[in-house]
């Protein structure tokens, strides 16, 4: 009777005994397990926050943007000197424009042309004197521009309706032209002399949200000016309405602004409309997510590059217990999956941990700035996959190479 074959049994590493042969490794050395992960932290982090942040900015960007630019029409006095009229916008201008269905608010300015201007908070002032004031630009506007410009004030108020009608020799200085003249409060009713005409100073112009012209000039009225001044010259900069409209409306708005203003000449007038921002706002959001993504792909591939050195030398140093293993039944595949194991493990932690800090610098940053956060999830659920597979690949040499040593060397060692 023949001897019965005695089968050796199969080596086999359960999915329980591999994570905790994994987590031994890990833990073996916990300091250097930290600053493995912490490459793939930041560069996880990074991406996560870059993703983030850049979706947060520019939904602000886009809606300041969009509001102001896709809300003004701009209309230029195309015409010249030879037609009727010392500027092409006839002097209802303003309400014929708002009675326009999507138009909120509009007015005319204009530059006004001085010869040899002697401008001065006094009427003794010359030409020849250190008070003259010569090269603050006189500007007429109506007074609907004031509605279009949102002025923040810093005192006084604006000249209104009433003053127009009148022809009232008023003016509102913007902030620069009121530091040129030297006048900061208008307790004293001061006024301002040009070429020798007094105006009484109404009100001074912190900021405004359009035509930052009225911030350097002196603002009166355009009643006023077509009496006391010449009309704008035929080269020089035109007369133009700034119209402000309901979103949406800026197009419709800007085909019918020039019938509404010159039903008997439209030629003269040029609506501009505002340009489309969208694709330039795109371009712009583009290349600064493709400048930052590349920054977190360079610090990911600083993280794999540490992974690869840690694990590799984690290989190195455990060349006896890899021997010890193999000579005890482990197979190649089981040390090989042992190592790329713990790698991916690390990989996936520092991912976490990454997406975690990313996702609090981008709240961070929208709490401190006041705006409203914007994650999306294609950016903030592949961090921890991503670090994962950067661990993965980072420790697939070191494990093929873990995978390689013969039990006999290595015990010899």
């Amino acid at each position: 009777m023949r001897p019965r074959r005695v089968v050796p049994e199969r080596s086999v590493l359960g999915p329980v005994d591999l994570a905790a042969e994994a987590l031994a490794g890990m833990l073996q050395r916990p300091g250097r397990s930290l600053l493995t992960m912490l490459g793939t932290v930041l560069g996880v982090g990074a991406f996560v926050a870059v993703l983030g942040l850049t979706s947060t900015a520019t939904g602000q960007i886009g809606a300041r943007f969009d509001a102001l630019r896709n809300t003004t029409v701009v209309v230029n006095d195309a015409g010249t000197s030879r037609e009727p009229g010392p500027v092409g916008f006839p002097s209802d201008a303003d309400a014929r424009i708002t009675a326009l269905n999507g138009a909120t608010s509009a007015g005319v300015w204009w530059m006004v042309p001085l010869r040899r201007p002697i401008i001065g908070a006094t009427a003794t002032v010359t030409a020849g004197s250190h008070a003259n004031a010569g090269d603050v630009p006189v500007l007429a506007a109506s007074p609907g521009l004031f509605a279009v410009t949102a002025p923040a004030m810093r005192s006084g108020t604006l000249f209104n309706r009433s003053h127009e009608h009148r022809r009232a020799q008023v003016a509102v200085l913007g902030a620069a032209a009121a530091r040129q003249l030297g006048i900061a409060q208008l307790n004293a009713q001061p006024a301002v002399f040009i070429n020798g005409l007094p105006f009484t100073i109404v009100g001074i112009i912190d900021d405004v949200a359009r035509v930052p012209d009225l911030l350097m000039g002196i603002t009166v009225p355009r009643s006023t000016a077509e009496r006391l001044f010449p009309p704008p010259d035929p080269g020089s900069r035109p007369a133009q309405m700034v119209i402000q409209t309901e979103r949406g409306a800026a197009q419709l708005v800007a085909r019918q602004a020039p019938v509404a203003l010159r039903p008997d000449a439209p030629a003269r007038l040029r609506a501009v409309p505002p340009p489309d921002p969208r694709s330039l706002r795109d371009e712009v959001d583009t290349d600064l997510a493709g400048l930052f993504l590349a920054l977190a792909g360079i610090s990911l591939v600083i993280g794999a590059v540490g992974i690869a050195n840690t694990t590799l030398v984690a290989v190195l140093e455990r060349v006896q217990e890899i021997g010890l293993r193999r000579s005890l039944g482990a197979r190649p595949r089981h040390v090989a999956v042992q190592f790329l194991t713990e790698s991916t493990a690390l990989g996936l932690l520092g991912g976490l941990i990454g997406t975690a800090a990313g996702v609090g610098a981008v709240l961070a940053v929208a709490i401190v700035r006041q705006w409203t956060a914007i994650l999306e999830p294609a950016a903030v659920l592949p961090g921890p996959v991503i670090g994962a597979l950067v661990g993965m690949v980072a420790g697939a040499y070191p494990a093929i190479r873990a995978a390689r040593i013969e039990p006999l060397e290595a015990l010899r060692r």
